[in-house]
This record gives C-alpha cells, structure tokens and sequence, in this order.
C-alpha cells in the first residue's frame, strides 16, 4: 500500500503511538503522593504499584498485539487496544479505590501494547531498507526525549485540576490518535497478506527460545536490566520526595536526567559494531555492579545531604544511561537465532522479560524505607546477577563459535 500521508506527518503519528507507554508511566510520576494519601492512607508505598501494574499489563498485551495484528489487520487491533485503554483509564478516573485503580491499570497496560507493538509493524508494512531505519531512528529520538517532558506534563495536570485529571489527558491523548489514524491512515496490510493466529504457534515459538542457551540466557540479563529500570522508577519520586525534599522540583531534574542518559542510543550505535553486542552489555554491566556498590556503601554514611543528592543523580543518570546500551542489543542477540520466527520472538521477548521485570520491580518499590539503601542493594543484585550470566555467555560463544 502506498502511504498517502507525507514523511513528517507519519512520523509524528507513529511516535505519538510510541509514545503512549511514555506518557502512561512516567507522567503519572508526580501523582503518586496525592494518590498514596487519598487511596491508600495507611501505606504510602502501594502508590508505586499504579507503575509496575501498567507494566504488567503491558508485558501481557505483548504477546498478543503482534500475531493479533498480523491476523485481523494493523487498524482494527491499534482501535481495539486504545478503547480498552481509554476505558480503563476512564474506571481509573473515577476509582475511589487503590485496588481498582490497580486493576484499572493493568487492563491499561494491555490496551496500550497494541499502539506501541503494531505501531513497529505499520513502519515494516509501508517502508523497507535505509528508508525504514531512517524514519524508526527519527521516530525513536522523538520517542527519546518525550520522557524528560511527561513529568512536567502531570505536574502541569494536577496542579490544575488534581491527579484524576491525568486520566482524563490519557484518554484525550488516545482519542486523538486513533482518531487522526482512523482519517488519515489507510489498512496497511493487505488481506491476502494477513496469517492466521494459532496458539500453538506462539506456546512452539516460546518453547524454542527457552531451550536456546544464548536466548534463555538474553531474555534473563533483559528482564534484570528492565528490573532495575522500572525498579528506579517506582521510587524515583519517593527518593526526590522524601530523602531530599525535592518534590516541587522533581520532573525538572528527572526531566534533565531523561534528556542526559538519552545520548546513550547515540553512544551504542555509534561503537557497538566495533566492539559487538554481548561486549557492550557486559561492560555496561560490569560499571553498573562498580557505581551501585559505591552507593550503596556511601548510603550507610553520614554525609551531608546535598553530596547525597548529587551522588543519587549522578547514578539515576547512570542507571537509565545502562538502559540505553543494554537493552536493544540483549534483544538482537535474543533475536538473532530467531530470524526464522522473527514476529513472534519479538513478541514473546518483549512479553517475558516485561512481566517478569515488572514482578521484580513491585518488591523492591514496596521496601522502600526512606533510604537510598534498598534499591542500591537491589541493584547491586541484579547487575551483579547479570554480570555473572553474560560472562556465562561468552564462555558459551568461546566453546561453540557462530
């Protein structure tokens, strides 16, 4: 199909989509105080689970929204999803429970894997080659850099018209997607292109990539790494909020620190092919495992307050810098034996080590005790963790070379 809108506008439109999981997490940042004390008085901590519950929900719909699309076309899958989406943030918007609201987030989690997962295929349906990986790296680095701003954004919402109103942004921001790709998007995929959506298709392609050595051992080292990303920010806020007394000025920071560690793409692209992928998570690994041990040592000090402040920063820039040179490239090496089954791997890559880092991360968010202490400590687990399991497999490679 040939694509009627111009390049610039199916960019933006694709990123918006991308943009989604973005503006669903990070924008709810500033609204866990308020939330904590109107739903969950008792237990200020269980706010956090409003995050890592989305991103239950999101690991879920992964699985789905790739074969789903691939069956019933790209259109109807991205509407499906974003009504459930606007649905559940609507039961959100009027929960008067945190229980709801956690259910509420979890079916908004699923409904926002289509736009994000479909969106990829949509880019693969309508362009090929250099041309594809020219417009994806654009929509990306817009992707990127929208982090550093939805902070801002909910802080604007609720200073305006109270947590709930963020919410209600969430089902405008949706509506208008779908609305603008109902118009000016046509179906890109042809029905005689479409394949039927087996179950024992999906169970067969799991199956496969849990007996690969080099594949089981990538998804684990993802899910660890995706662990401590959304482990960080479950209790970023807390962490500005309580130990520093720096709520006002949160998503100003957590804004510069997004801006900062987004130049990590950059950096990875730009040596990784000389120095290979298993390399280059291995020694992001390797200097995680250093940075958080020191924190962790210097937490149990009595410094003053303002060294700890900038100590923190300076390892939440190091934290989500890590994110950005190992993540893509634990999901090429998952990848790369799996070009047979390319769609499905992706999908069931990205549903395995969500889940199961969302399981993480809604502990450790839970132990938060007004310290830096027990996500250093969590850290320092699964960097170590991962370390370990990468050195595992370049022993693997030495003794079975590709």
């Amino acid at each position: 199909m040939r694509n009627p809108m111009s390049r610039g506008e199916f960019i933006a439109l694709i990123a918006m989509m991308f943009a989604t999981i973005a503006f669903s997490i990070d924008a709810m940042l500033p609204a866990l105080p308020e939330i904590g004390a109107e739903l969950s008085p008792d237990d200020l901590n269980r706010a956090q689970l409003i995050l890592t519950s989305f991103v239950l929900g999101m690991g879920i719909g992964t699985f789905f929204t790739g074969p789903l699309s691939d069956a019933f076309g790209r259109k109807p899958v991205i509407l499906v999803g974003s009504l459930l989406y606007i649905f559940a943030a609507a039961v959100a918007w009027a929960s008067s429970s945190l229980e709801l609201v956690l259910a509420a987030r979890v079916l908004q989690g699923i409904g926002a894997a289509a736009p994000r997962v479909v969106a990829v295929a949509i880019m693969r349906d309508l362009y090929v080659g250099r041309e594809m990986a020219r417009m994806m790296s654009i929509a990306m680095m817009i992707f990127t850099i929208f982090p550093a701003f939805a902070p801002m954004l909910g802080a604007g919402i609720i200073a305006l018209v109270g947590w709930r109103g963020i919410f209600a942004a969430f089902i405008l921001f949706s509506l208008i997607c779908i609305c603008w790709m109902g118009i000016r998007l046509p179906e890109p995929l042809a029905i005689e292109k479409r394949r039927p959506f087996r179950a024992p298709l999906l169970l067969g392609a799991v199956r496969e990539m849990v007996t690969h050595p080099t594949v089981r051992l990538s998804i684990i080292v993802q899910t660890l790494c995706m662990g401590m990303l959304f482990s960080t920010l479950t209790m970023v806020q807390p962490i500005y909020d309580v130990i520093f007394d720096r709520a006002a000025s949160f998503p100003f920071w957590f804004g510069a620190v997004a801006l900062v560690s987004g130049t990590a793409s950059i950096l990875n692209a730009a040596i990784v092919v000389r120095v290979g992928m298993r390399r280059m998570v291995t020694w992001s690994l390797g200097a995680q495992v250093v940075l958080s041990s020191c924190v962790l040592a210097l937490s149990g000090l009595d410094l003053p307050l303002t060294a700890l402040f900038v100590i923190f920063v300076t390892w939440q820039c190091c934290l989500f810098f890590m994110a950005g040179t190992t993540l893509g490239n634990l999901n090429a090496i998952a990848m790369e034996p799996m070009g047979h089954i390319a769609g499905m791997a992706a999908s069931v890559i990205g549903a395995i080590s969500t889940v199961l880092a969302a399981a993480i991360a809604a502990p450790v968010g839970l132990m938060f005790d007004g310290s830096l202490v027990p996500l250093a400590a969590a850290v320092v687990v699964m960097s170590s963790t991962g370390f370990a399991l990468m050195l595992h497999m370049g022993r693997l490679e030495d003794r079975v070379p590709v």
